[in-house]
């Protein structure tokens, strides 16, 4: 019997993706059915928007592709925010989505009556409606390459019901180029000359590994590049894995620059971006915490973001791990003496960490958010994984990370996107299966798809959810706080929810924690339980985080309106 689109389609895939992350919808049950046959796993979810974040915090784990399949109408409607996401931070994913037959357009079909592509082509690398399935093998093909290629980023196929369900002679089926990519771009010889001649010149260079290198297949890379050198490096952006805890020249995160500044000490002469995009992650304006005097080295394999926020002194359009590479195999004798600077920088590292070292632990009755992420992050086991969502949650998160012996953390991107975390953990649970997966959230953040709880009871996820409940839009009010006045803010309180026990209705294991002493065997309970679980944290709303007040900026100026978040209004 000839296959139909829908399982064409899943052969097809069969190669590349071992799990499809979904929510179901009729208009897929071809695909489903070939999904189960070709042994691809289907991890089904409560809501399309976390599906489709769980293949973007899979692909960020993995360095790989993410794939996820939502049914038309609403369902492509409410994972249309997932893909935004993967866009603004460019991740590589393949988003399938469903569509009502192609001869019934414009009947006022079920689940039709948008132009799915249209709305599509503003947040995808490229999205194309499939009208033959005999298209599809090559069809995919196409997709994969693109979602992978230079600066990677999702891609959608739309597969109507009447394609999916559609019989496919596979003898019409044309031959198809491997949904997948060769070797990566290297440096040109000119570009590669300029870059060791700026690190070899410099006094006191530093390396900012972003995100980019997440998409390179060489991991050790990086830390072979470093001990070569000795050149110190830093991690930023939403999903980087830098050097490894406790490495003698990881400098931690861009946090660290704006420590050296505060510190009054020298600050670095050259700035390598590898694969790094400055913006939100580099302080939101430019000057803001790279040196506005340093030379800049940019590293990105795609042009168009080599210079976005100003101009760099030698631009190296290539893939970040090909060129630490090549930097290795053609540098000639010794690489410049930096241990001192490389110590200069560890110590403006730690200074985050001794900011509220003296903090009391509890404040009012409520434990102090910096203590409280501390003393969650100290009982993880080694290696594990983190997921950061909210907005102060995530910078207390962020900022305690580095103390901890963590393989990855992976935080909020370019687009702020608060809600993530549910489908960030499942997707990176089920990318390292064999390591614990943490969410760190805050009690505005969670409550955006705490139904998720009930994906990780049923397919047995073991992530162990740690909600820091302030009742308040923490970054939020602090904002009106400073903007209006204590006591006049507006919508940015919260009720008192006991999420551990929604997190129990679910089938989870729950607790609540008020103490900072309890913080640590709560979470080893957890951990050890090997479920699902929810650890509710009651922290003050009264300490503000050094990040919120940074986005406001200057707060004093007298000839300028101050605004939440981006540069303020000149009023001349």
């Amino acid at each position: 019997m000839d296959p139909n689109g829908g399982i064409l389609l899943a052969r097809t895939l069969a190669e590349i993706a071992p799990i499809v992350f979904t929510l179901h919808g009729g208009h897929l049950d071809s695909f489903y059915r070939g999904c189960a046959d070709e042994g691809i796993e289907l991890l089904d979810f409560r809501h399309e928007a976390a599906a489709v974040n769980a293949a973007d915090g899979y692909a960020r784990v993995t360095g790989g592709l993410g794939v996820a399949a939502v049914t038309s109408g609403p369902g492509f409607a409410n994972g249309f925010a997932g893909i935004t996401n993967a866009y603004a931070d460019g991740v590589p994913l393949l988003v399938v989505v469903a569509a009502p037959p192609l001869r019934e357009a414009e009947t006022r079909e079920l689940q039709g009556g948008i132009d799915q592509i249209a709305a599509l082509k503003p947040v995808t690398k490229w999205a194309h409606r499939i009208t033959d399935p005999a298209r599809i093998p090559d069809l995919v093909g196409l997709a994969v390459r693109r979602a992978l290629s230079d600066r990677p980023g999702p891609v959608a196929l739309e597969l109507p019901i009447d394609v999916a369900f559609a019989p496919v002679d596979p003898a019409r089926v044309r031959p198809a180029g491997r949904p997948d990519l060769g070797a990566r771009t290297g440096p040109g010889r000119r570009a590669l000359a300029g870059a060791l001649r700026a690190l070899d010149g410099a006094e006191r260079p530093v390396v900012l590994a972003g995100e980019g290198l997440r998409w390179s297949r060489d991991r050790r890379i990086l830390i072979d590049f470093a001990e070569a050198s000795g050149i110190p490096v830093l991690s930023g952006g939403p999903a980087s894995r830098g050097l490894p805890p406790g490495h003698p020249l990881n400098g931690r995160g861009v946090a660290t620059l704006a420590a050296l500044a505060m510190s009054g000490g020298a600050t670095p002469d050259v700035v390598m971006l590898l694969g790094f995009t400055p913006g939100m992650h580099s302080g939101g304006r430019p000057g803001a915490v790279i040196p506005a005097d340093a030379e800049i080295v940019q590293v990105d394999p795609d042009a168009a973001e080599i210079g976005r926020l100003g101009p760099v002194h030698v631009a190296v359009q290539a893939d970040p791990a090909e060129t630490l590479a090549a930097m290795l195999a053609a540098h000639d004798g010794p690489w410049p003496a930096r241990k001192e600077w490389a110590e200069t920088l560890m110590g403006a590292s730690r200074l985050p960490d001794l900011l509220f070292a003296d903090a009391p632990d509890v404040v009012n009755g409520r434990i102090h958010p910096h203590h409280a992420t501390r003393e969650a992050l100290a009982a993880l086991d080694p290696g594990s994984i983190v997921v950061a969502d909210g907005g102060e949650s995530l910078a207390w998160t962020m900022s305690a990370a580095f103390s901890a012996d963590i393989d990855l953390v992976v935080g909020l991107g370019h687009q702020g996107h608060l809600g993530v975390g549910h489908g960030f953990a499942i997707g990176a649970q089920r990318a390292e299966p064999g390591r614990r997966v943490v969410q760190i959230t805050g009690d505005g953040a969670v409550g955006f798809h705490i139904q998720e709880l009930d994906t990780m009871v049923r397919h047995e996820l073991p992530i162990v959810t740690v909600v820091l409940s302030n009742d308040t839009w923490g970054m939020s009010i602090h904002s009106q706080d400073v903007l209006f006045g204590a006591g006049n803010d507006i919508v940015t309180r919260l009720a008192p929810t006991r999420y551990e026990k929604v997190a129990e209705a679910f089938g989870a294991y729950g607790e609540h924690v008020e103490k900072p002493g309890e913080i640590g065997p709560a979470i080893r309970r957890a951990l050890d339980s090997g479920r699902p679980a929810l650890i509710n944290v009651a922290i003050s709303n009264e300490v503000v985080h050094p990040v919120t007040t940074s986005m406001l900026g200057d707060v004093t100026t007298t000839d300028e309106i101050v605004i939440p978040y981006y540069e303020n209004i000149p009023l001349r």
